[in-house]
């Protein structure tokens, strides 16, 4: 347990918090389970799955889930233009990723799993109940030591995605994850900035706005009342480096209330979804945030409306 103990400490160097998570993936992991992460766009899910294949060393075979993921795809396929001149030979199947972890024992990741067609799940429930998988005209695979199926996916009302059945979650462990804390989302985006290599400076300010005002007006996006869904904390990295480009740009100073403005809608207007039945658009919303926010660096120390910071042209504004 001790060497546990050391790999949770070693991924804490490239995951922010999520020491309770880690852990839980580690022991699932250690304990030869299957596992689905579950939570938000933009929690980390992808980078502490990665982290633990590469710290444990551990085979990873990545697949990205979506609607044209088919059981051939994921399976492997008889090439057609040798089968012509050789027969379905073994030496003909092209192997995909789901066979090569089975056969190498390595960590079959499936990226947003609830894209994944219901055929094709099928596939993979059977894989992970009886750890092989038959293959027509091919012969049947059994799971060498150490394979095991890891997943993430985001919440089911995420636009595309679909129910996950209850034989999944039957044959998997579980972690949620949500949004991480203000002061863990403010260290991601000092630690995006400084990996960096523009020279955007990463001593505690970003050079448009405060790190912790940018993150704020990101964590304000996910309660507004005609969002249904608000921002990760990528909105907010790119924020950071848009403002700065785009005051090189203009030639101002990257604390412009203009130039923040007009990054704060670029970052964050196509991330936010609107609930049904809402009139305003997400320009009107991010502007009204980031007036919350930003309110007292855009008014000046005498404040009233006269500093005030509208919308730039071309933003959309309800009426």
């Amino acid at each position: 347990m001790l060497e546990l103990h050391q790999l949770v400490e070693r991924l804490q160097a490239g995951v922010v918090g999520r020491v309770r998570e880690t852990e839980l993936v580690v022991a699932a992991i250690a304990s030869d389970r299957h596992i689905l992460i579950e939570g938000p766009p933009g929690t980390g899910k992808s980078t502490l799955l990665r982290g633990v294949a590469r710290e444990m060393d551990i085979g990873f075979e990545f697949v990205e889930g979506n609607a044209e993921l088919t059981p051939a795809r994921v399976v492997g396929h008889f090439d057609p233009a040798r089968v012509l001149s050789d027969g379905y030979d073994p030496d003909v199947f092209v192997p995909g990723p789901l066979m090569s972890a089975l056969t190498n024992g390595s960590l079959l990741y499936i990226e947003e799993l609830n894209r994944v067609p219901e055929e094709t799940l099928n596939v993979l429930i059977t894989v992970m109940s009886e750890r092989e998988i038959t293959v027509p005209r091919f012969g049947t695979v059994e799971a060498a030591p150490g394979f095991r199926l890891v997943a993430a996916m985001n919440p089911f009302d995420a636009v595309g995605t679909a129910r996950i059945s209850g034989a999944v979650y039957d044959r998997v462990c579980r972690v949620a994850v949500g949004y991480q804390s203000s002061d863990d989302e403010t260290l991601i985006v000092q630690r995006a900035v400084a990996a960096d290599v523009s020279g955007v400076d990463s001593t505690g300010a970003s050079g448009a706005a405060d790190f912790e005002q940018i993150v704020e007006l990101v964590r304000l996006t996910r309660e507004h009342p005609d969002l249904r869904v608000g921002s990760s904390v990528r909105g907010a990295i790119d924020m950071v480096f848009v403002a700065r480009s785009l005051a090189e740009l203009r030639g101002v100073d990257p604390a412009d209330p203009s130039v923040s403005l007009d990054a704060a809608l670029v970052a964050l207007s196509g991330r936010v979804r609107l609930r049904e039945g809402t009139t305003r658009t997400p320009e009107d919303i991010v502007t009204e945030l980031w007036e919350r926010v930003f309110a007292t660096t855009a008014d000046g120390e005498g404040g009233g409306d006269e500093g005030k910071v509208g919308a730039p042209t071309g933003a959309m504004t309800s009426s």
